[in-house]
Formats: C-alpha cells, structure tokens, sequence
C-alpha cells in the first residue's frame, strides 16, 4: 500500500486532535469515524470531509480502512482493540491502552495471533524533545542519572459524573494523568522499578484524585511522581545527575528542553509545532510501521507499554483502588 487509510472509533476532543495531526503525514489519510451516535459521528467527520459511520462494527467492517485510531473511554479501550484485531486491522489505541497489564498481555497475544500492528497511544514519546533528550542522556552529558522527577496536573473543577471522576469509566488522575510522570521516568530509566511507596488522596467518588509515588529503581536511581485532578501546578520534568541537569517545561507535549551542566551557560533546544500538528509524530511512526509490516514498533513496544502498566497495577494495589468489576475483569470471547 502507499498510504495508510486511517478510521478513528470515538468522537471526543481527542481524536479531533488526531484527525488535525493526520493531515500533516504525507503517508497517511483519515477516510472515518464511528461513535454510539450516528448524529455525533456525522457531526464529527463533516468538517474532515470523511465519511461518519452508525456504528463501531460498521467502520470496522470497511475493506477500506487499514488501521484504526481507539479514542473512546478508557473502560471500553480493551474490548474495542480486540474487535477491531479480530477484524485484521491494525490499533493505535489512545492511552492507557488498557485498565490493567492482564488485559494488555491478552490484546498483545491477539496480535500477534492476528498479525496485526498495536501500539499504545502516548504522543510525548515521539515528541522531537524527547528525542533529544535521549540522545543527550545516551551520550552521557550529564553524566550517571541519579533522579528523576515530574508532575502532572490538571485545574479546574470536575462534576462527580465526569468521566475523570468515575470509577465506572476508569476515572482518576493517574491513567489519565500519571502515565505521562512514569513514561518520563521510563524513557530515562528504561528498565522495570524494584520498589514503589505512594501516597493518594482520593475524591468521593472513589478515584485517586492525587497522588505522588516515589519509585526506585535501584543502584541509587529514584524518580518521585505526582500527579492530580482538579489542582494547579507545573507541568515539567527535571533529570538529575552528576555532571548537571536537564529540565523540560510542558514535557507532556514538551517542545523545549533546558541542558544544565555545572559552571556552564545553560543550552536551550527548541522543536516548535502547532496545536494542529499535536500527534503528527507518533501518527507517522506508526504509519510507517504499518507500511513496513511491522507488528510492533521500535519506539513504544507493548513491553514497555507493560512495564509502565504494571507500575499503575502496583500503584492502584496500594491505593485499595479498583474500577467497576465489569472493566477490571473484561476478557477475550471468541
């Protein structure tokens, strides 16, 4: 093929953001979307001059569409991929890609049973700044990484109906907000935690509201996360090591990073993109993928996607922190 004929399943403000950023991949063309609602899905695909289909399973169906972007909540995400591999296409799926690390071991399987690309959908990995700072921390500039720290939160207030404050929809700060903190440790670490001790505070509805984790990862490497609904804060991440440091404002969608190294000026690098451009990197990494025949990709493999679930396993462990029975439980049915 030499396009990659893209449908999106949910019509929230993200995958609007999705179907801003696919127009900026050459290799790459949306041609769907789907909601519960076929109004909602009409009312969706108009502006993008796509075609608004009655149901998930219709789009689905579509000989025409490759691969599908998942932008529903996150209690649906599970189901929805595994249809969607049962009908041989390849998922990017926005994150969490799932509720808990069984349920991402079951769609992986699928997968590969199918032959199919997944990927889970966490933009800031392929942010040019991120790359950038892997870069700086493969060529050693700050010398041995001793500590990692980042936080992420959102203000405003939240009725206990919203999806973020619902136990039933996977509501809370930390699949929503948390992950980004524990990528950004990812990325830098790049191997799984020996121990984590957390703190929560949680809203009446149940979720974890705020939280802050303090992960080691042994040989002296530490990171303490945090993050939080309905709270005003900074949005940065700060990498600490021997030699100096890197710090990186809005490192969620980071287009600046700060290099501090001891009796040094500080070097700033910059990598200046649109609102409209958001996910255009992580759209063309997986395009290509897909065109490549990949199943996996290089950058974010379902391993890492593990890794970084199991972490939010332990953390809702200690929190005594479960979604609705029906989410946390859902498995594969032929």
């Amino acid at each position: 093929m030499a396009k990659v004929n893209w449908g999106i399943i949910g019509c929230g403000n993200i995958a609007h953001t999705f179907a801003k950023s696919i127009a900026h991949c050459s290799d790459a063309q949306l041609i769907g979307a789907a909601s519960m609602s076929m109004q909602r899905a009409k009312e969706f695909a108009t502006p993008y001059n796509i075609q608004g289909y009655e149901s998930y399973q219709a789009l689905m169906q579509c000989p025409n569409i490759d691969a599908i972007y998942i932008a529903n909540t996150h209690d649906q995400h599970f189901k929805t991929i595994a249809q969607c591999l049962k009908h041989n296409k390849h998922v990017l799926s926005e994150k969490p890609i799932t509720v808990n690390a069984k349920q991402l071991q079951s769609l992986t399987e699928l997968a590969k049973q199918q032959n199919c690309f997944l990927m889970e959908g966490v933009w800031m990995r392929f942010l040019p700044a991120i790359v950038k700072l892997q870069q700086l921390l493969n060529e050693g500039v700050i010398g041995n990484v001793h500590s990692v720290n980042a936080n992420f939160s959102l203000p405003g207030s939240f009725a206990d109906t919203h999806r973020l404050m619902n136990p039933v929809t996977a509501g809370g700060a930390l699949l929503d907000l948390g992950i980004y903190p524990i990528s950004i440790a990812d990325v830098v670490f790049n191997k799984a935690p020996e121990h984590i001790k957390s703190f929560v505070h949680k809203s009446t509805t149940g979720v974890d509201e705020r939280s802050t984790a303090i992960v080691d990862y042994g040989n002296g490497q530490f990171a303490s996360l945090a993050s939080a609904l309905q709270q005003n804060g900074p949005t940065e991440a700060c990498i600490n090591g021997e030699l100096g440091y890197i710090r990186i404002p809005q490192f969620v969608g980071a287009q600046t990073l700060e290099l501090h190294i001891n009796d040094q000026d500080p070097q700033y690098f910059e990598y200046n993109f649109s609102d409209n451009e958001n996910f255009k990197f992580e759209i063309a990494h997986v395009t290509q993928c897909i065109l490549q025949k990949q199943t996996q990709s290089s950058v974010l493999p379902l391993g890492t996607s593990l890794r970084v679930m199991n972490i939010m396993d332990t953390l809702r462990a200690q929190w005594q922190l479960q979604y609705s029975n029906a989410v946390e439980s859902a498995e594969l049915t032929n």
